[in-house]
């Protein structure tokens, strides 16, 4: 089992937003960099998600959820109606990609971006804290178990 750490906006879609479809699955999709794409082909099923809230008053980690289905093409990159349209992509070529991700459960404590850069030593190597646009990072078993223990309090 690989563990990957997924960025969203809370105001878009977040925990709280996958939490609402226990035992379903929803599309993580929308991923509009090639480093971030590549990660997402390189998901399997029961790969564990951590879930990390971006762009709001204090960005963290939150939750936990797991890949539910092989990598396939993102849909919206052919809908011109979508924002994630992206005309230079054919259906028999497409360029970007999507996971399905099930909700498993919200951290007890939410793990900040701040915390983690307060031990920066520890988490030396987590691409969070050095490539810290990218929306799809993979995350070593000792950071895993480092920030799950930070976490539970």
């Amino acid at each position: 089992m690989t563990c990957w750490l997924m960025k969203t906006e809370p105001d878009t879609f977040g925990i709280d937003d996958l939490a609402t479809r226990p035992g379903q699955t929803e599309p993580w999709d929308g991923v509009r960099n090639y480093q971030a794409r590549n990660f997402i082909r390189e998901m399997r099923p029961g790969d564990e998600v951590l879930i990390y809230h971006s762009s709001c008053a204090q960005p963290a980690i939150v939750g936990i959820a797991d890949v539910a289905g092989e990598p396939r093409p993102d849909p919206t990159q052919f809908d011109p109606e979508s924002p994630g349209h992206d005309p230079r992509s054919k259906p028999e070529t497409p360029r970007w990609y999507l996971v399905d991700v099930r909700y498993r459960a919200h951290l007890p404590r939410p793990v900040s971006l701040a915390a983690l850069k307060a031990q920066a030593e520890a988490f030396e190597g987590l691409l969070l804290l050095s490539r810290g646009r990218l929306s799809v990072l993979p995350v070593s078993a000792a950071h895993r178990d480092r920030i799950l223990a930070l976490g539970k309090g």
